[in-house]
């Protein structure tokens, strides 16, 4: 597998959980609607990219914050999209990441991509919504974690700690 695509998908999900980890920590942000409802959207949007990854005979499931009746749920949401992502990976072949695959959110005009470059997006989105969480959690008193890539690399590539 594409050496930099593996690590921008390992360092998505450590970096996923060590947010989350500050983000249980501090009752503040765990009640933020702002922060919930962004999580939510990290997360469907992992599922989404997945889903449009792979063959697509079953529907993509929509689901909506407010569906999470706690933060715990919407947590199993998150390490659900982590999990599926990670199978993927590990029977994926490096023809299939070549492959080039339409964009079925984008119809005018359509996209098409390779494989590659879907999950490259879906690491690149992680991280931008990753930001504006760590933005939110200074402004209800809690300290972002250190998120960096270089700082994934630099801790010698952790696997996401999600207890």
């Amino acid at each position: 597998m594409n050496p930099l695509l593996r690590d921008l998908c390992g360092h998505q999900a450590w970096a996923d959980a060590e947010q989350w980890r500050i983000i249980e920590a501090h009752p503040a942000a765990a009640d933020d609607a702002a922060i919930r409802s962004r999580l939510h959207h990290i997360h469907i949007v992992q599922r989404a990219f997945r889903w449009a990854v792979g063959d697509r005979t079953v529907g993509f499931v929509v689901t909506k914050p407010e569906e999470f009746a706690s933060l715990a749920e919407l947590k199993r949401y998150a390490r659900g999209s982590h999990e599926e992502l990670d199978r993927f990976l590990q029977a994926v072949t490096a023809d299939r990441l070549e492959e080039r695959i339409a964009m079925p959110w984008f119809t005018d005009p359509p996209l098409s991509i390779t494989v590659t470059e879907a999950l490259t997006q879906c690491a690149m989105h992680s991280h931008y919504h990753r930001g504006q969480n760590a933005t939110r959690l200074r402004e209800v008193g809690a300290e972002p974690p250190l998120t960096d890539l270089i700082a994934w690399y630099w801790k010698g590539r952790p696997a996401p700690a999600w207890a």
